[in-house]
């Protein structure tokens, strides 16, 4: 593969060409070549689109599809090819599968329908057996087979003596454990965010406090086990309080953030849109404004699609009854761009690619391109028509966005 990106402008902080228009050649996926007004070699596709921007490849913590299991919800092959499009070179894929994705077995059998796909899949191998949080799962045979980490999705550990001995076993091999905030107990029967919102529409709610507790008690387990702890989407004020407070201590804890939070507030509620019913759930403007300056102060070091995939049969009941979710990946850049500036959300989605022992490859001349090209600039609204995922629930939809993706190069591959 030969490629001339022209006229493009890199964003990437320390890059010597960073916020420059440059011209990119790209030799069987090798950056050959960083300057202005590069020739046309013979042989070479021109890549040129309007106010192109490129910057790393991005990655996305905290998706899920279906495969194996749910095929007709998502597949391997087609949610690869939605985060391609969407701009992720990298994505975290979460067990929401049957069978769970907690051996080696299911491991390789989810990598082998990944082998075509030009964005790249790495795994987060259940913590416990089928994720019901009883036995802990295979962690060192999943680690050999190059999971990225160990957590049951969605799921938080009610079983506190079970967390700390996952905390202390795969620390042995540097493991990292995603544990999602979540008091069973105060939750209760609530699916929405508790407050004022909720009491009017008489919806059954979920204290902030029941995601604060759970956050709380983790922490100790951290401090005393001196482990490795990724919080996948925190929702509240009091969320990135803790979370600062621990980092201020030294512990090795790091926590993501959704899309949706980030933009969406619980107001979005009153038309009863199954679709706004996601977990955790949409919380106050106080709340956002709060995770919005969590991310700008590097409390928050990832920001996530939280991809959800959900069957149009379990989306389209009452309220109460629909499952929770939203597919978010085709959505992510433009929504974000309207709360944040863009060199903050590139920051976001490629930081810690290292931290996840996630190959990062810079945009200079020699290094392999794993690049993500985009608009930042070009204002549009999200339709069904730009949903390229086979489920349709979308919270975004209607919604106004700024920034295109146009796709990505990585792999000696190109999705455009």
């Amino acid at each position: 593969m030969k490629l001339l990106l022209k006229n493009t402008t890199i964003l990437e902080n320390q890059n010597p060409f960073h916020k420059q228009q440059v011209d990119i050649e790209i030799t069987d996926g090798i950056i050959s070549k960083i300057g202005k007004n590069l020739a046309v070699k013979d042989g070479f596709e021109v890549i040129e689109k309007e106010n192109l921007h490129v910057s790393q490849g991005w990655l996305d913590t905290s998706v899920v599809f279906g495969e194996p299991g749910f095929e007709t919800t998502e597949t391997i092959e087609n949610g690869l090819k939605v985060a391609a499009k969407s701009g992720f070179t990298n994505i975290f894929l979460h067990s929401n599968t049957n069978p769970a994705i907690d051996n080696q077995a299911i491991i390789q059998f989810v990598k082998s329908k990944a082998q075509n796909s030009v964005s790249n899949l790495h795994i987060v191998g259940c913590l416990t057996k089928n994720s019901e949080g009883t036995d802990l799962a295979e962690l060192f045979d999943m680690k050999n087979a190059r999971v990225v980490a160990f957590g049951d999705y969605k799921k938080s550990m009610t079983n506190a003596n079970l967390l700390k001995i996952a905390f202390q076993y795969v620390d042995n091999f540097d493991g990292i454990l995603f544990v999602q905030p979540m008091n069973k107990d105060i939750k209760g029967k609530g699916f929405v965010n508790e407050g004022e919102v909720s009491t009017k529409l008489g919806l059954k709610g979920i204290p902030a406090m029941a995601e604060e507790i759970e956050i709380e008690r983790n922490i100790a387990l951290l401090e005393y086990t001196k482990g490795k702890l990724h919080i996948p989407t925190i929702t509240t004020k009091n969320s990135v309080d803790l979370i600062a407070k621990a980092q201020a201590k030294g512990l090795q804890i790091t926590c993501g953030v959704s899309v949706n939070n980030l933009v969406l507030t619980d107001e979005e509620l009153v038309d009863f849109n199954s679709n706004t019913k996601i977990y955790p759930p949409l919380r106050t403007e106080t709340d956002r404004k709060a995770l919005i300056e969590g991310v700008l102060n590097n409390v928050i070091s990832v920001i996530t699609s939280d991809h959800c995939p959900v069957n149009i049969e379990q989306k389209q009941l009452e309220y109460d009854l629909a499952d929770y979710g939203s597919i978010g990946l085709e959505s992510a850049f433009g929504a974000l761009q309207t709360v944040l500036p863009t060199e903050v959300i590139v920051e976001k989605f490629t930081s810690k690619k290292s931290y996840f022992n996630i190959e990062n490859n810079t945009i200079s001349e020699g290094n392999k391109a794993d690049i993500t090209l985009f608009n930042p600039n070009k204002e549009w609204v999200f339709g069904k028509e730009n949903i390229l995922s086979f489920s349709k629930n979308s919270i975004m939809i209607g919604k106004k966005m700024k920034g295109k993706v146009y796709g990505i190069i990585t792999n000696n591959k190109i999705e455009i």
